[in-house]
């Protein structure tokens, strides 16, 4: 089972999609999904990523059929 790869808000606008679904063999943790599914752009520090609906780091693994999101910070007022 591929990882699917969800994005929200700004984040969705700028990948120009909302979601991907990678082969799970291509990453093991959130920051090589981003890796692979944004061309090799680094994760902007400020993005959240939450893996299976659980808000994780960047280091956290990934494995086969986990859902990985990515969003912008969330601000109040």
């Amino acid at each position: 089972m591929p990882i699917t790869v969800k994005y929200f808000a700004s984040l969705r606008e700028h990948m120009g999609r909302e979601q991907d679904l990678l082969p799970a063999a291509e990453a093991t943790t959130v920051a090589e999904v981003w890796h692979r599914v944004s061309d090799g752009q680094v994760l902007p520090e400020n993005t959240l990523s939450a893996v299976n609906m659980e808000y994780v780091t960047a280091t956290h693994p990934v494995r086969d059929g986990d859902e990985v999101a990515f969003f912008p910070p969330v601000t109040g007022g």
